[in-house]
This record gives structure tokens, C-alpha cells and sequence, in this order.
């Protein structure tokens, strides 16, 4: 049985959650470029890390791959971005999942770029990722 896109109801996420994504976002090393490109396809760890990842518009300094994938695991743990699996387990390759869809499109709408985090926004996700407490 196949469902109609109009009879598909997008998940409903508290303003809490949705404020707590949006800032990991803000507060991370990585550009919009990136969320938005995995809207549509997974986007591997070797592209996002290192020179590559600056040049593909991803992020604004290079990342060590450490690095990157830490930010990249903060982010799936506020529940923005998943791991991509395949037939033999667990990839390198991340996508969004609906709560990050959901605040990319918020943000594709501003300019983000531009649009720096409060110290306020730093220092609590700073603490909420010490804690490893997405809250």
C-alpha cells in the first residue's frame, strides 16, 4: 500500500528542540552548504574533513577528521543528522533527518551565514556537549 504525500503528517517537534538544533547549527564549524546538500543525498566523512571540506563550501576552516566527525556526532545526538547504512553495517556518510529538514528550511530562508551565535548560545552548547546532554 503505498501513502499519499498529502496523508504523510510532518513529525511535530517541541520549540525547545527545535531552539536546541538550531543553535548545535549555529555553534558548529560547518556551513549551510552542507545541511543542505544532505537534504538530498549522504555526504561522506572525506568530503567534509580537511581542504576538501572548505573547497566543497562545507566548512569555514579545515577540519582534522576528528574534528569534524565530533561535530558531526554532536549534531546526531541533538538529532539533526543521522549515519547512513548500507547492506554491511554503519557508513561514514551522514543525512538529515526530519527535525534537521525542518530547521535547515527554516534556516535556508535567513541568512545564516551571517547570523553569528550569542556567547550565550556558545556557552550552553559548549556545556550541553561537555555533559553529552542534548537537552
Amino acid at each position: 500500500m503505498t501513502v499519499q504525500p498529502s496523508l504523510i503528517q510532518s513529525m511535530q517537534y517541541s520549540q525547545t528542540t527545535i531552539a536546541r538544533a538550531r543553535r548545535a547549527i549555529r555553534c558548529s564549524p560547518f556551513r549551510l552548504k552542507l545541511l543542505t546538500d544532505t537534504i538530498d543525498e549522504s555526504v561522506k566523512l572525506g568530503a567534509i574533513a580537511g581542504r576538501r571540506g572548505v573547497e566543497l563550501g562545507y566548512t569555514r576552516s579545515p577540519l582534522s577528521e576528528l574534528g569534524a566527525e565530533d561535530a558531526l556526532l554532536w549534531l546526531i545526538r541533538v538529532g539533526v543528522l543521522r549515519r547512513e547504512v548500507d547492506g554491511q553495517g554503519i557508513t561514514d556518510s551522514f543525512r538529515l533527518t526530519p527535525l534537521g529538514r525542518q530547521v535547515v528550511n527554516q534556516l535556508a530562508d535567513r541568512d545564516i551565514e551571517s547570523d553569528s551565535p550569542s556567547w550565550g548560545d556558545r556557552l550552553a552548547d559548549a556545556l550541553n556537549r561537555r555533559l553529552r546532554s542534548p537537552l
